[in-house]
């Protein structure tokens, strides 16, 4: 019988809950958590094992790098935070040496795994992953924008109140301050905003606009400053990524993959809709976004482009 096995590196807040994400969803057959605090990873199995009786059957484990061996997904959770003045390419930089070890560690034991990239700057990240990996661009994937289209379409639910699931909306570029809501192809029931709004009698215009794409940027950072951190939206987001890859289902996401030629954009990691399945990223979706959108897109992936050019790679 086929197995699903994920292995998790990392189990600070967002690996641990994303293994029990994975847990609640049914999802694996087997988890495997790995973090250089040993006793912290087997902590977590400990206490997620004991609640295998409430779930359909899996096997968690804490374990080291041989116990991945033959993994269908890597999730990489693992990094360093950024520290206050620090620069983001301090951080990329720091991380790099970190992946320069780490990466290596996987490819060893999972030739043929997917690798999905949680860590951030995610998109960075990735890229220095599919540089370290040899891997093919398809079986190395950042989370991307899946969660910033998420808060998106939130924000919109919230404010038209109307359920998310029934709103298409997309974040895409960097999953960071230069990321894109991509205004001009939101639709609710088929209606774009516009319509929408004059059909409810809601008034709505660019004020209202900027407000909510400032509130989706900065959710992070309201959630970090009151918990500290951010893990279950982002495990949510995770646990969907790798339903689209493992059940096949050529979803749409917007994870964050190597463009190549997509909107102009050649060679650079960064989030635009992206079919996701078994193989991992199959094809970009060239969505006729406003061209103001496809402009923010291009400078989004320039910005990434300098970042890994003037790192440490």
């Amino acid at each position: 019988m086929k197995t699903n096995k994920i292995s998790i590196i990392g189990a600070g807040f967002v690996g641990s809950t994303t293994a029990f994400a994975l847990m609640n969803d049914n999802i694996a057959s087997e988890i495997v958590i790995v973090d250089i605090n040993k006793e912290k990873a087997e902590g977590e199995a400990m206490d997620l094992y004991q609640g295998n009786v409430f779930v359909s059957p899996v096997k968690i484990i804490a374990g080291d790098y041989p116990d991945t061996k033959d993994s269908d997904i890597v999730i990489i959770t693992a990094g360093l935070a950024q520290k206050p003045g620090e620069t983001r390419l301090d951080l990329v930089n720091r991380n790099i040496e970190i992946y320069k070890q780490l990466i290596p560690s996987i490819v060893e034991y999972n030739p043929d795994a997917i690798l999905l990239v949680v860590s951030n700057p995610v998109d960075i990240l990735t890229q220095v992953t599919y540089e370290l990996s040899g891997f093919p661009a398809h079986r190395v994937i950042g989370s991307g924008t899946v969660l910033d289209t998420a808060r998106f379409q939130s924000a919109l639910s919230k404010k038209f109140g109307v359920d998310a699931r029934n709103i298409q909306a997309n974040i895409i570029g960097e999953h960071g301050d230069s990321e894109i809501a991509t205004w001009s192809l939101t639709t609710i029931a088929g209606l774009t905003i516009e319509q929408y709004c004059e059909n409810m009698g809601i008034e709505f215009d660019q004020s209202m606009a900027d407000e909510i794409t400032q509130d989706v940027k900065t959710a992070a950072y309201e959630i970090i400053n009151r918990k500290g951190y951010t893990n279950y939206a982002v495990a949510l987001a995770i646990t969907r990524i790798v339903k689209a890859i493992l059940r096949d289902e050529n979803s749409i996401l917007t994870v964050s993959s190597l463009l190549d030629g997509a909107y102009g954009i050649t060679g650079v990691y960064t989030s635009v809709p992206t079919v996701v399945g078994r193989v991992g990223t199959k094809n970009n979706v060239e969505v006729p976004y406003s061209s103001s959108e496809v402009d923010a897109l291009r400078d989004s992936a320039e910005l990434l482009r300098n970042i890994i050019e003037n790192s440490n790679l």
